[in-house]
């Protein structure tokens, strides 16, 4: 996806399961991965309805565990995706109030990158600054890479303050080392 090979996107989402994957306690729904890789070709309609399906699924999840950050999480992007901005926005930050780094900091840091997305697909461009720096400051999966590459972020590109955040995460360069 971040190479925005959709070939290649579309034969990894042939491998997804019916069900879903996790990852790091994060539940993702089928349809969250056929609504992203359509998000990144560029295929609003399609990106909406399987949003909307995925969200159904995330909902659901949190009607039997309504304090589980990660659902949060994730409701929250979908929603961001959905327009329903301030839901998304509360969603998200429940996400993080529920995921505090000091008791989980792997899924605090991503639940904090998430409320980043959320911040950036509903507008809110100064709050996705302010949410990036303070995620890129931990470890997370936030990285100069996933910055530079991943459809998330595209809606930021050309802003001074993205370019300037992503070059200071660049890695040094070989010949740099040298001369310090």
């Amino acid at each position: 996806m971040c190479e925005r090979d959709f070939d290649a996107v579309e034969r990894a989402l042939a491998a997804v399961p019916r069900q879903g994957y996790s990852n790091e306690g994060y539940f993702f729904p089928r349809a969250w991965s056929q609504a992203v890789a359509a998000f990144a070709a560029g295929n609003s309609d399609a990106a909406r309805s399987f949003f909307a399906l995925a969200r159904a699924e995330v909902e659901k999840s949190l009607q039997d565990q309504p304090d589980y950050g990660e659902s949060f999480a994730l409701l929250g992007v979908i929603d961001a995706a959905l327009g329903r901005r301030e839901e998304a926005i509360r969603e998200g930050r429940r996400a993080v109030e529920l995921l505090p780094l000091n008791q989980d900091s792997i899924n605090g840091a991503l639940a904090m990158g998430y409320l980043a997305v959320i911040y950036c697909w509903t507008g809110q461009k100064d709050l996705a600054f302010e949410q990036l720096k303070r995620t890129v400051g931990i470890p997370s999966d936030i990285t100069y890479g996933q910055l530079r590459l991943h459809p998330f972020w595209d809606s930021l590109r050309g802003d001074p303050r993205f370019e300037q955040l992503v070059a200071s995460l660049a890695p040094a360069q070989r010949g740099d080392e040298k001369a310090q």
